[in-house]
């Protein structure tokens, strides 16, 4: 394989640190703590349910649709779109599109285009969901860069998009993963 790298080519000690921060970060952003503390706050919410993340995900993902210009369909929303944006399969997403109907934050409304197809769009509730979710998030992220400055910040958000862009446009090879642990079965 080409793309394969020799392990002195992998000792870079930077590569351990991004890889240690990334780990550390996924523990901060998935706390079951936070999530239980959110459905809490949210039991008698719209719908009467709590909410969810996957709630959070579909208002997001619906918003962010309804805002792309450049979608050929931009003024549909449909259940399709949210697959792709989430990347999960189809039937994934009509079932958490389904609960964040049922939960009052996304109406469904036939599409203007196929009346096959059903046009998505946020309720009240989900714009006030989303309002209050990027709040918070952006409050805890003013938190967390407290003393950086505003070039920091940039510079940090520059990287980080492009660190983003760069992973979600070269998946991780999940062969690759399973030629690790043979190796390390093989010791």
């Amino acid at each position: 394989m080409e793309n394969e790298r020799t392990s002195e080519e992998l000792s870079d000690p930077a590569l351990s640190d991004i890889a240690l921060a990334l780990f550390h970060l996924r523990r901060v952003w998935a706390k079951p703590d936070l999530m239980k503390r959110i459905r809490a706050q949210t039991s008698g919410g719209p719908g009467g349910r709590p909410l969810q993340l996957s709630n959070l995900m579909v208002v997001h993902a619906v918003a962010a649709l309804s805002c792309e210009p450049a979608s050929p369909n931009a003024e549909e929303v449909t259940v399709g779109a949210v697959a792709e944006r989430l990347e999960i399969d189809p039937s994934t997403a009509s079932r958490l599109v389904g609960h964040a109907i049922d939960a009052g934050l996304v109406s469904r409304r036939p599409s203007p285009v196929d009346a096959r197809r059903a046009n998505l769009g946020l309720t009240d509730a989900g714009v006030r969901v989303k309002q209050v979710a990027e709040r918070f998030r952006r409050a805890y992220l003013d938190e967390l860069m407290t003393g950086w400055t505003g070039t920091e910040r940039k510079e940090f958000a520059r990287l980080l998009s492009r660190f983003a862009e760069t992973a979600a446009s070269s998946p991780m090879d999940f062969d690759g993963v399973d030629k690790i642990f043979e190796e390390a079965q093989a010791d």
